[in-house]
């Protein structure tokens, strides 16, 4: 697939990203090679491939869902909040 700067457009509007002018000719050419790759990926031969495959015998393992209770994790993650009152986060009202 080739990009120009009208694909590049799109992707930006896209993505909410803005690429400045001095990347956009660098960026299409990163895009252009990723694609690339991926292309020769579809080449691969997947015929009669089971598509839930896992080289794990038996599925993945799982570990045992026990809760575990930490009174200083709260303590710890408030103490990283940029606002905290009486055990909550606080932020800006977005309701007036």
């Amino acid at each position: 697939m080739k990009f120009d700067d009208t694909m590049l457009q799109r992707l930006e509007k896209l993505s909410m990203l803005k690429i400045s002018d001095e990347k956009r000719e660098e960026m299409i050419k990163e895009l252009e090679k990723i694609v690339g790759f991926v292309d020769i990926l579809s080449e691969l031969d997947t015929e009669g491939l089971d598509p839930s495959f896992s080289t794990l015998e038996g599925g993945t393992p799982m570990r045992d869902d026990v809760p575990s209770e930490n009174p200083e994790i709260r303590k710890i993650i408030l103490e990283n909040a940029p606002a905290a009152e009486n055990d909550y986060f606080v932020v800006p009202n977005i309701i007036e």
